[in-house]
This record gives structure tokens, sequence and C-alpha cells, in this order.
């Protein structure tokens, strides 16, 4: 059987020796220890030789560090063996290297998204012997490449699409500038004989009549005394197993096992998730085994709905003959420095997209293939997952050296992904074909490749070709062909920016595209995160720091304009921090009411985006330290299974019961008008009845329509859901100045709970559980209560609970609008 030996212990890496950057961290030319996996940014922090990059406006004080070339180093013992091969394997190298063992150059690296391997037989008969991957700075590969084959546009003034790295280790519009360098993935030596398992892809997929079937396209390497033997390859699914004879010199054999009756994966909401564990084992008739393979798989179907409607081109993700409307989050890499992303990490930031309803997880196109860490959790979780291939805003070359790079990282990660029944889509890019058209790249390029022949030609070609169970979409924006603008919403997915660049956020409602991939509203992090990573003293919105943790183009303006459609200037920071929460949870939930209830015309929406990878002002519901947004509990509502919402139809307003459990949801609506204080101006019962799966409309009577003079407002119920609705912005509306009533209650484990009773209407009632403590957390967001309504909100982590402190800890809308309190709250 194969051996492995890790090479995790005595790397050291090189300080600069010579150039502008010598003598920045430590003596020229010394050594610090280093880290494997690992990166250069993450041993200097470690060694103290670098601020952290996260905190005030230290990016700019480490951005040498990009632009210095590095050297790992280590020393392998000797190894004897009795295997005839020994190979040196990296999982991953970022990003341009050469590695040397001894005094021999095994080889060059330019693709941080590909493994490589070394055969190194032999030389370490004797040790130690040194062994060096010394790392060029991605910045000076980029200029050599785009020198050697032109200049293209990009949205970012940086060189990423001239090499396959991370393109956000550039910067983007919510990231920092911190182009990595270093061994970021795993790294070992292999011994083995005669023969291993070099790629195996196993094609998962259902019969007709429900029998399973996992067909396993396996790749061989074999040593030159292993050529002419005979081998078998045993594939073994759950309690189902198969043996597939290779014949002699044979490199590439398939082995088929079927499954009959399996309990069929379903995303989350729709069925459970049964994963059955999948071994290929390769079999010497007199070594016995090896080399072995192993995974987890699922039975599942999926299918993309494209067929042309009444409305232009549907984008409906169809599994197990189901259609399914996508609960979406947009996922960005979970750190700058992504190799600090561990097992645990993934699986929490998962945990919270799966608790706040979502059922599907787009890996974003200037990001990563994610570890298998992350698939693995999805597929556990149901959470569907759809990945781009790394490209992004920007025009790509298609010429050598990168077009061979881009076609071996293809085929190697679509191969490793395979195994996932939680990856439903492989999707070309993000927003290079939206940019040929509309961003005017056309006459810049005058002729020049950016991408095209990736987008349509190369990669659904490898895709057919390597995994044909899962379906191939180009781009995201992209309408199915150059006949529609790639950005239009009656064809395919469209992304909604307008909205956030210039309109307020109600403008959503102007439009029912097909597939909404992205979209999202902006706001500052929990005001934990901005204390622990911004030192300004006073803290505003355009103090140093917080200007330097906001990446968007004018985005300080554009929260400006957008509070200005609904509130009164914010008096100070702290209200100024509140609203802009409660406007980025206000629109995400605008957008996602008003699509969801178009379903099934709108077969989904993706917010932009689920996660930072720092501490920001972003798009994000979790920030960069770990902590929900407000806009992260209003996702629970928004995809919950069961969601009630007031809607304008072109022939009236109505309550649309937007219903995607598998359960009819039936009974009596109350729908009431209702003055600021409370009391109940008019009221209608009607019956209502929404089927599994599908959205009811009620029509509202005009009787319980509120009046526009900012004293009513309506209130709809059905069932345990409510919807209200305010006919005027808050500006407008007559709000009067809050009170309530407090009670604090602390459990044994000392979890305590804090319940507010409402004494007039409370609009957007929040308790900022950091605010208590940098370690709380509550379970629950924005809540308006009516007149005589309680909420609890639940906090862990709060070392110290005082009703006092959970008091000045709560705001409201109210406070925001309404003059100062003349009978204040009560603890």
């Amino acid at each position: 059987m194969k051996d492995v030996t890790p090479l995790v212990d005595g790397w050291t890496l090189r300080l600069p020796g010579t150039g502008a950057e010598a003598g920045r961290v430590g003596e020229p030319g010394g050594t610090v220890p280093a880290a494997v996996p690992g990166c250069v940014h993450s041993d200097l922090l470690a060694a103290g030789l670098i601020p952290d990059p996260f905190l005030d406006r230290n990016e700019t004080e480490v951005a040498w560090v990009g632009r210095a070339d590095w050297t790992y180093r280590t020393a392998l013992a000797a190894h004897p063996t009795a295997h005839e091969r020994t190979d040196l394997v990296f999982d991953g190298l970022d990003t341009v290297a050469t590695v040397t063992l001894g005094d021999t150059v095994l080889g060059s690296t330019r693709n941080m998204h590909r493994s490589y391997r070394f055969d190194v037989t032999g030389a370490l008969d004797a040790g130690p012997v040194p062994l060096t991957v010394a790392f060029t700075s991605a910045y000076e590969e980029a200029e050599r490449v785009k020198a050697l084959l032109g200049d293209r546009p990009n949205s970012y003034p940086e060189p990423f699409p001239y090499l396959r790295k991370m393109a956000c280790s550039f910067g983007w519009d919510w990231g920092p500038t911190l182009v990595t360098a270093g061994i970021w993935k795993p790294a070992r030596l292999e011994h083995w004989s005669t023969a291993r398992l070099a790629r195996v892809t196993p094609l998962v997929t259902v019969g007709a009549d429900g029998t399973g079937r996992v067909e396993a396209r396996i790749e061989l390497e074999r040593t030159a005394a292993g050529a002419d033997r005979p081998l078998t390859v045993r594939l073994r699914v759950g309690e189902h197993t198969t043996h597939t004879p290779v014949p002699p010199g044979a490199q590439h054999v398939t082995a088929v096992t079927q499954v009959p009756g399996p309990e069929l994966w379903w995303p989350r909401g729709y069925g459970e998730q049964p994963l059955h564990d999948c071994e290929i084992t390769l079999t010497d008739p007199d070594a016995g085994a090896l080399d072995r393979w192993q995974r987890r798989v699922g039975f599942r179907t999926v299918r993309l709905d494209t067929a042309a409607d009444a409305h232009g081109t549907a984008f409906t993700l169809v599994v197990n003959g189901t259609p399914v409307f996508a609960r979406g989050v947009n996922w960005i890499p979970d750190d700058v420095l992504p190799s600090r992303v561990d097992a645990a990490r993934y699986r929490r930031r998962l945990e919270q997209a799966a608790a706040a309803g979502v059922d599907l997880v787009r890996v974003w196109g200037g990001g990563l293939y994610e570890s298998d860490d992350f698939y693995d959790v999805c597929d556990e979780l149901g959470l569907m997952v759809w990945q781009d291939f790394p490209f992004a805003c920007a025009a790509y070359p298609e010429e050598q050296p990168l077009r061979g790079e881009v076609e071996a990282e293809a085929r190697e990660n679509v191969s490793r992904l395979a195994p996932h029944p939680a990856l439903v889509l492989w999707n070309g890019n993000n927003e290079n074909l939206w940019g040929f058209r509309d961003w005017d790249w056309e006459p810049e390029l005058a002729g020049d490749s950016w991408g095209e022949g990736y987008y349509l030609g190369l990669l659904p070609r490898i895709v057919a070709e390597t995994d044909p169970t899962r379906p191939y979409w180009p781009g995201s924006p992209w309408s199915g062909s150059w006949d529609h603008h790639p950005n239009d919403p009656g064809h395919g997915t469209a992304h909604s920016w307008e909205v956030w660049n210039r309109q307020d956020y109600t403008a959503y409602r102007d439009s029912v595209p097909r597939f909404v991939a992205e979209f999202g509203w902006q706001a500052p992090s929990a005001y934990a995160t901005v204390r622990r990573a911004i030192g300004d003293d006073p803290l505003s919105p355009d103090s140093p720091g917080m200007l330097h943790h906001q990446k968007a183009g004018d985005g300080n303006g554009k929260l400006a304009r957008g509070l200005a459609h609904h509130f009164p200037v914010p008096a100070d920071f702290d209200t100024w921090h509140y609203l802009t929460q409660v406007n980025q949870a206000r629109a995400v939930a605008t957008g996602v009411e008003h699509w969801r209830s178009h379903w099934p015309r709108c077969a989904g929406t993706v917010v932009w985006q689920l996660n930072d990878c720092w501490p920001v002002t972003s798009w994000a519901a979790v920030d960069g330290d770990e902590r929900e947004k407000p806009l992260y509990h209003e996702l629970a509502r928004l995809y919950a299974d069961r969601l009630l919402t007031v809607q304008d139809r072109p022939g009236g307003m109505v309550a649309a019961l937007v219903n995607q459990s598998a359960q009819p949801w039936s009974g009596e609506a109350v729908l009431r008008r209702t003055a600021v204080d409370g009391t109940v101006l008019a009221e209608a019962r009607l019956p209502f009845a929404a089927a599994p799966r599908t959205v009811a409309e009620l029509p509202l009577p005009p009787e319980v329509l509120p009046a526009a003079d900012g004293k009513e407002l309506l209130a709809v119920r059905a069932g345990a859901e409510r919807a209200l609705w305010f006919p005027v912005r808050d500006k407008d509306f007559g709000y009067p100045a809050p009170a309530w009533d407090l009670e604090l209650a602390v459990r044994p484990d000392g979890t305590a709970q804090v319940t507010v009773t409402a004494r007039v209407l409370l609009r957007d009632l929040l308790l900022q559980a950091d605010r208590l403590d940098p370690r709380a957390r509550t379970d629950r967001g924005l809540t308006t209560l009516l007149p005589g309504e309680s909420a609890t909100f639940t906090v862990r982590g709060w070392a110290h609970p005082t009703a006092q402190a959970a008091a000045a800890a709560l705001r409201t809308v109210n406070a925001a609008v309404a003059p100062p309190a003349t009978s204040p709250p009560r603890a």
C-alpha cells in the first residue's frame, strides 16, 4: 500500500536580503519559522514582524510583502523505502514558485488553483536533503505575462487576470489588497509501487427506475516495473461491491456499481441528505492493495430548466425532478489569507447559512475552488453549491501560458469535486460576458482574446467530458445567448446593481428577473467588530479608519443617499450605524419578498453576500469577526419555508402567501388596519389556501388599506406568520417616542433572556448584543412590536447581565425619527 509522509515540520521562511524590502522586517536575509500549510503574511504575523493588516490602516503598511520574493526551506531526512517510486506532492502553491531539491530544480509553478507532483525517486536515499520553494512576487509574473500578451480591460487596477491566482488577493470593493504567497495547502511525500490511482471521477446518477449508479472513471500511473502487471479495481458503495480487471499496460479503467433503490439526497427543506461511503481500491494479484481512494457520495439528479415561456427564458434548478426556488447567498473567501480557514471555520459559517434558511451557496468567481472540507459540510447540511470557475470582472487572455493552466486546473477541480452531491451547477465566470457588452471592453480589446473562448468553448467541453452529470452555465449574468443582452432580466441569470448604485431599494419591485444571482445593500460591521479593528476617536462614518475599511467606490455616499430616502440625517455615529443596518435588512427584504412572491417565474435569489474576509463595511450578513448583522436574522425570516408579504399588483394590493414547504398552508387570514396607538380601525377575515411549493395571493379589501397620512398601518396574520405594511416612508410616519417595559431573566447556564413589552408601536427594535459584551450573541434581529406585544431576546456570552445595560443596548427607528421620549423606557 502507498505510504504517505506529511511535510509539516521544520520549515523556515527566509526574509528579503536585497532590494527595497531588505531590512523592513528582522535581519535582512534572516529566517523565521514557517507554517505549512500557511502563507508569508501569517508567518510574519506569528513572528511579530508586521502589524495586523486588518487593524486601522495597517493594510498599507504591509503592501510591500506582496511585491517581495520569498523562500521556504526545510531539510528532508533520509527516507529509506522498499517502494519503487517516491513523489513530492504539493496540493497548492501560491502562486509563482520554483521547487528545488538539493541541487536539482524539480519544476516551476504558476497556478494557485491546482496541485503539483514531482518524481524524487532515489533523491532521499541519503539525507538530509534541502528542499527549497522559492516564490516570485505575483506582481512580477503578472506584469511579465501582461507585457507578453498585451493589456486587457479590468474593473480593478491590478494585474490579476494575467495569472491563475485568487483575484481578490489584489483587493476588491469589500476586500484589502494583501497579495499572498506560500505553501497554502498540504505538502507530502508519497511512496508507491507498481501503480497508483492518479485521478478518480465518480459519476453518480439515478435511473428512471430509481436505481443508483456509480460510474468511476479512473486514471492510473504505473512504474516501469508495473507497466505490464494485470491489476484489479474494487469499487464499493455502501454494501455493494464490484471488481473490475485492469489489463496489463492500461492506464484508464471504468468501474461501475449499481445500488438498487437508494435513498435520495435532497436540498435542505426538501428531504434528507443520506451519504454513502464510496471506496476504490487498486490491487495487485501478488502484492495486494496498492492504493485507496475514499469519499462520500449522494444519489440525486439535477438539471437546469432553461425552457422558453411567456416571460422569456427560465433558469430553474430541478433536483430529483422537483423544481426548486433557490434561497441563496454568495460566498467569498472567508479570509483574505485563505490558508487560515480550517474545517471548523467552514462548518461554523455554513451552519450559520443553514440556520438562516439558506439552501444554495454560490462560490464566487473572484475567489477559489474551496477545500473539500467546505463541500463536505454542504453535502451534510443540504446546501446546494453553485461553483464559479475563478474568473471575475476582467478580460482574461486566452493565449499561453494561461490557456494550458486554465485547462489543467479545470480538469483537476471538476474531477475533485465530482463526488459531492451538493454541487449542482458549474458557472463559467462572474460578470465578464456582461462586462464585454456594457463596460466598453469591446472597442478597447480591438479583437484581442478576452475569455469568451473559455466560457463558451473550453470550460463547457471540460465539464461535459469530465463530469456530464451536472449542468454548466457560461456566466453570471448571462441570458443564454448573444441574442439577448447578457443581463436581460427576462432570460437566464441577472445581477441587480443599479439599485444599490443609483436608486432606492424600492426599485427592486420594478422587475421580475428569472433568477437574481447578485443583489445587495451595504452596512458596517457589528459595533464590537468596528471597535476592535478601528481605533478612531471619535468614530464617525468618515473618520480615517472607517474610510479605509470602506472599499466600495462612493460607498459612504451611497449609504447616505439610501438613508435619505427613508430617514432624517442621523444625529450621531451610533444612530448612523443602527440605521444603515436597518436599511441593509430592509433593502434585501424588499427584493426577496417581491421576487419570492413571483415564483415560479422567478426561481431564485442569491444575496450578495454571506460573509466577509476581514472587518469592513460591506454587503455581508456575517461580518469579518463572525458576528451576525441584523441582515442575517432577517434572512431567516425571508428564507423560511412560509413567507407572508404585502405586495402591490396591477390589480391592487395583495397578501402573497409563499409556501415552499411540502405541506399545504391554509386557514383564515386576519387583516387589520391599525392606528399608531394600536386601535383597530378596520378588520377583515378571509380564508386562504396555498398548495405545497406554490404562492397564493389574497386581494386586500379596500377598507383595510391604511391612509397615507402617516398615522395608520396594516397588519396581516396567516397562522404563525405576520406581515406589516406601512404606506409611507419612515420620515413621514408618525412614530411615537419609544417606550417599553423590560424584564431580565438569567438561566443557570448564564444565558440571559431579555423580554421587551411595547407600550407604544416600536419599529425595528434591535438588541445590539455585542454592545453588552463583545462575546455576546442574540437569537433575533429587527423586531417590530405593536402596543402590548412582547418579544424575548435570548443572549449568550454576556458575562455580567443587568437590565440597565440591556435597556441601553436597545434601539428603535422611533428614536431616530420621533422627538425625545417624555415617558422613558423602563428597565
